[in-house]
């Protein structure tokens, strides 16, 4: 017999499932998939209430990123949340030399393209979503040959194959979700990186090595203050710290936390109301 969930039906005004997903996400959800003019949230632990959806919500309300919402609470059958949604998947142009597409499309690639072949499954990071768009391009700016990454919160690995296409000696990709460790292996094999990949399902505090040179972390911007001691420690002097996940509004908090450990903010990026950053751990 199949597990219930519940959904939360979320319609908002003005209507923008990228911000609502982005705060939504922090919580102990399953999924969330996008239908017309609404947002429906899935999870299977109690803990999840409209209260705390409501909490969320209310914070984009106090930075004026929304003026009015609503939530409806049904229960539903477990099923792959996003497998409407995979149907919907492009081929994703991010630069000039980055091209990510799906297994399911077809592509030919034009000379001195790099092509990040992906089946994303339930794991965030197609490569349509801004924050993986400013980190790829980070990446692309700021990647020494012969480095050593740490993808933290990998996803689908997409961080990563593509370092390792740039020419990255090796990098470890960690993620606590089990979906995203099945998925990151499959990816890694189809975009013939295993070699430089390792993949691990595990906690920051269980990456035994030091001295990385990059450390790319796409991940909400609670995670990436909790983290912040941990890439601290494990980073080289001078190395950089590419950080993603964020919205303008969380910008100061995660600076400032940052260069309370001696990190310096050498770029930035907006697209829409996205951000990225660039850090570099002072010598």
């Amino acid at each position: 017999m199949s597990k219930l969930f519940k959904e939360f039906i979320i319609t908002a005004e003005p209507f923008n499932a990228e911000i609502l997903s982005s705060v939504l996400w922090e919580l102990d959800i399953e999924g969330i998939n996008e239908d017309v003019n609404c947002l429906k949230v899935f999870a299977s632990k109690e803990e999840v209430t409209i209260k705390e959806i409501e909490n969320e919500l209310n914070r984009l309300k106090e930075n004026n990123l929304l003026r009015e919402f609503s939530i409806q609470e049904n229960y539903v059958q477990e099923r792959n949340w996003n497998e409407e949604w995979e149907k919907s998947r492009e081929v994703v142009r991010v630069s000039d030399k980055i091209v990510i597409k799906p297994t399911f499309k077809e592509y030919v690639s034009k000379p001195g393209e790099i092509v990040l072949s992906l089946d994303p499954k339930m794991s965030f990071g197609t490569g349509d979503h801004q924050t993986t768009k400013i980190c790829l391009l980070f990446i692309e700016k700021y990647l020494q040959p012969d480095s050593v990454v740490l993808d933290a919160g990998t996803g689908t690995a997409i961080l990563a194959i593509a370092a390792a296409k740039l020419g990255v000696e090796k990098a470890i990709a960690f993620d606590i979700d089990e979906w995203s460790f099945e998925n990151g292996i499959e990816n890694v094999r189809l975009n013939d990186t295993a070699d430089k990949i390792e993949i691990r399902k595990c906690e920051l505090n269980e990456i035994a090595e030091k001295d990385f040179d990059l450390i790319v972390a796409n991940i909400q911007k609670n995670i990436l203050l909790e983290l912040a001691e941990g890439f601290n420690s494990r980073i080289k002097n001078n190395g950089l710290l590419i950080l993603s996940g964020l919205l303008e509004m969380d910008r100061e908090a995660v600076v400032s936390k940052y260069s309370s450990l001696g990190f310096k903010e050498i770029d930035y990026m907006k697209m829409d109301e996205w951000i990225g950053l660039v850090l570099k751990k002072a010598e």
